[in-house]
């Protein structure tokens, strides 16, 4: 198969060699447990089946989870172990089944949740950077019932510099559209976990609190805030690469961040906001193959 998944194209026949994301035709997993630091409503008090795949066609310069994504620590998989792995974490009493930067598998987790749908009892949550095409998303119709995505930037500049993907924000708009016509509105069970709809997730860079309120602006405009959640979040730190950049080379400050989640109110969103103290790298998990050996 040549690869489109995503927006790169690069046509690459994955059995015989890589593309931008380094992902080869075959399942590479770093990690699978309960996960309790998501949104409220995908964590809840049971914690969110998460699984995170290695490889990612984004290569941000300040990434978390850089020993998965740009490192490709993790471990070979088939579509059978990732069906068995899910049905683990659903009887494990997971709350649903979050997969973190799926894009490189998409045809190989349709196909291990496919194969599964019938004992698989909880949402599957689509948990994406937001560089996605818009058919590889409608094509997942069925598939997933909760997209969580990112809108890194508005400006191609940024973009181009720190995710070394000029043409991201065009793309991420694109995907979103199709996001919201897959799933539609949001839809909650009686105690507050999402079962259904969109979550939007934006990370305020140091820095870069205009690009922030041009990112809200696009959002309401674009979209309004009625249909999907907004989640703000300020738990960047400096890591990866990061140093080698002079205005993200430090965390948030209180003034950055208040200053955004005041206008994302004015302009009426509704979600979720994270509190000071989330930007430590104890929240970024242990990729220590759990769940998957």
């Amino acid at each position: 198969m040549k690869c489109t998944l995503c927006p790169r194209n690069c046509g690459v026949d994955r059995k015989e060699k890589t593309g931008f994301c380094s992902a080869p035709d075959c399942i590479i997993v770093a990690r699978a447990s309960k996960h309790m630091w998501e949104e409220p409503p995908i964590s809840g008090k049971s914690g969110s089946g998460t699984i995170f795949f290695s490889h990612c066609n984004l290569k941000c310069v300040y990434c978390q989870n850089y020993k998965i994504s740009a490192e490709g620590f993790g471990k070979d998989i088939t579509v059978e172990d990732l069906s068995r792995i899910m049905l683990s974490l659903q009887n494990d009493g997971a709350a649903n089944i979050n997969l973190v930067s799926p894009t490189p598998y998409t045809h190989l987790i349709s196909e291990a949740v496919r194969s599964c749908k019938d004992e698989l009892k909880i949402p599957i949550i689509w948990n994406t950077g937001g560089y996605e095409k818009a058919q590889t998303i409608r094509d997942l119709n069925g598939i997933v019932d909760v997209f969580l995505t990112d809108m890194k930037y508005i400006s191609s500049d940024l973009a181009s510099e720190y995710s070394n993907a000029k043409d991201y924000p065009i793309h991420a708009v694109s995907a979103l559209h199709a996001m919201l016509e897959t799933v539609g509105k949001e839809e909650y069970s009686p105690d507050g976990m999402i079962r259904k709809g969109v979550i939007v997730r934006h990370l305020v860079l140091p820095s870069h609190r205009d690009e922030s309120i041009k990112v809200l602006e696009l959002l309401k405009n674009k979209f309004g805030t009625e249909d999907y959640s907004l989640s703000l979040m300020r738990q960047y730190y400096p890591c990866y690469m990061a140093e080698k950049y002079p205005k993200i080379n430090r965390t948030v400050t209180s003034y950055e961040f208040q200053k955004v989640s005041e206008y994302a109110e004015k302009l009426g969103f509704h979600g979720f906001y994270q509190e000071k103290g989330s930007e430590k790298e104890s929240y970024t998990p242990a990729f220590d193959l759990s769940g998957i050996v």
